[in-house]
């Protein structure tokens, strides 16, 4: 491992979460820059086709929090 690095491995947990934090803000202010897989295109075709198919079966963003934060992940 390049020595560089092994120095986060003595930051404090607190530093390590801002460290990984301020990396991912980083990286989402690049999103063109982040590959999408074959499989995941196809995954995201097919759950396309099937909320198509019945538009109903969806849920609002503050509905999915709530089921979420209630322990109801399958429903």
């Amino acid at each position: 491992m390049n020595a560089e690095f092994t120095k986060v491995f003595e930051l404090t947990l607190s530093e390590k979460l801002q460290l990984l934090e301020d990396l991912w803000d980083s990286i989402a202010l690049i999103p063109e820059q982040i590959p999408v897989l074959d499989w995941q295109k196809e995954e995201l075709a097919k759950r396309k086709a099937a909320y198509l198919q019945n538009l109903g079966s969806g849920s609002s963003w503050e509905a999915a929090k709530e089921r979420i934060r209630s322990g109801q992940y399958g429903a």
